[in-house]
């Protein structure tokens, strides 16, 4: 039987992928790590020890928080931003960002790609985002530490990045039996699936999107991600056909399985298998965390994407820092510095950019008795990866008019979608005359 070559472009695409072979048996888990120690001041989240910090490979190019300027404001913890052992750095309220290189892994990227054997082979399709890049790097050198082969490859590098990704991938692609896939709304990846049709599919999940492919899938739908305007505008009507022949080739058929590995609660669309995702790789990896005496917020980019006003956005996460007694803020790897430096200026916030997946983030510890979310993916996942730590999580409620006038007609009854099924998260719903003006447990 031929290898397993699993494609992935965020961080908790990796993750999910890891998730997905320890299910199937690929490996024993190591030892847990052992939890660091409380913090000696109340009711903060504790200073973490450096040490603990999963190293980026060697040569690597440091990811994000190698570097940052001075505080200049509230809300900062850390003054250098340096990576902690809980995989965080902290922003500076000035707004900079601390910078990821652009350069590929020590080793990664060059030589073939090897998906023989009844083994899995990982190919990092390196998205340009110096955030996600850096906490790819360090995903990725934990999946080496598991004895996983990864590849990284510059996909989209300038000039030429395409015809040598193709060139590199395609026989790996010819000889595989099975193809993860973290994103079946990647551009790339339904390019690369046009050209070479496997035999055996699996999707994990990559965000709440795993919920609108299957119904899409389900319902025979073009893919589109809920956030899209339903119109189809000039490149993605040049696109039309890939984005045809890809939702088929993610089908299933009688010469294809398609298998969805998540931890979201979809239907299976008919012929496809859902396989649960427990999280059982990082818990019996990390933790379980200690735990400090605040609450702790969870950032999301749906300012960034046009659906969610600025101005509302900003408000809400005030009251709920107030009402919750929260200390720090985690941004969502695509918020943007100047968001950001809002939030940690008006609100007093910490606001931290985890340096690997929030599930990880939170199971390594420290992390508040209270997590706070808005609706994404994360009120799915964070009672799966914490449980039985005692960490209470809840979902804040999206109310209509904090939506822009822009926004896709869909956005609402996808984000309430994701709430309601949330079984393992409170809810905290808008009430009163103005839905910003008051949150309380629904």
């Amino acid at each position: 039987m031929t290898g397993r070559l699993a494609f992935v472009e965020s961080p908790v695409q990796l993750l999910n992928v890891l998730e997905w072979a320890h299910a199937r048996g690929r490996g024993p888990a190591p030892a847990p790590a052992p939890a660091p120690a409380p913090s000696a001041e109340a009711g903060r989240a504790p200073g973490p020890d450096a040490a603990a910090a999963p190293a980026p490979a060697s040569g690597s190019d440091t990811g994000p928080g190698a570097a940052s300027d001075p505080a200049s404001g509230p809300g900062t913890a850390s003054a250098s931003g340096t990576a902690s052992a809980s995989g965080t750095a902290s922003v500076p309220a000035s707004g900079s960002v601390p910078a990821s290189g652009s350069g590929p892994e020590a080793g990664q990227g060059r030589g073939a790609v090897s998906a023989a054997s009844d083994d899995l082979a990982i190919v990092v399709l390196s998205p340009n985002d110096p955030m996600s890049r850096g906490q790819l790097r360090r995903m990725a050198q934990l999946a080496r530490d598991e004895g996983f082969a990864v590849h990284w490859q510059e996909a989209r590098a300038g000039r030429g990045a395409l015809v040598r990704t193709l060139r590199e991938l395609g026989g790996p692609l010819r000889a595989a039996e099975r193809v993860i896939v973290g994103d079946p709304f990647s551009r790339y990846v339904q390019l690369l699936l046009t050209l070479f049709g496997p035999r055996h599919v699996t999707v994990v999940d990559d965000g709440t999107a795993t919920m609108e492919f299957a119904a899409q899938l389900a319902g025979g739908e073009r893919l589109v991600r809920w956030h899209r305007k339903g119109d189809l505008g000039p490149r993605e009507l040049l696109l039309a056909p890939v984005t045809s022949l890809a939702r088929r080739r993610l089908a299933p058929g009688p010469h294809r399985t398609v298998e969805i590995f998540t931890s979201l609660p979809v239907q299976a669309p008919p012929g496809t298998e859902v396989t649960e995702n427990a999280y059982a790789w990082t818990r019996s990896r990390f933790g379980p965390p200690a735990l400090t005496g605040g609450a702790d917020l969870v950032g999301t980019s749906l300012v960034e994407t046009g659906v969610v006003d600025a101005e509302h956005y900003l408000r809400v996460v005030g009251q709920l820092a107030r009402t919750h007694g929260a200390t720090r803020y985690f941004a969502h790897r695509r918020e943007t510095p100047e968001k950001l430096h809002r939030v940690a200026v008006e609100t007093g916030l910490q606001v931290v950019r985890p340096e690997l997946p929030l599930e990880l983030i939170a199971r390594r510890g420290p992390v508040g008795a209270t997590v706070v979310s808005f609706p994404s993916t994360v009120v799915h996942t964070l009672p799966l990866a914490l449980a039985g730590t005692g960490v209470k999580v809840a979902v804040c409620e999206i109310a209509p008019e904090w939506l822009k006038a822009t926004a896709s007609p869909r956005a609402h009854g996808f984000l309430a979608g994701v709430v309601g099924t949330a079984s393992g998260a409170d809810r905290l719903t808008p009430r009163g005359g103005s839905a910003a003006d008051r949150l309380e447990f629904g």
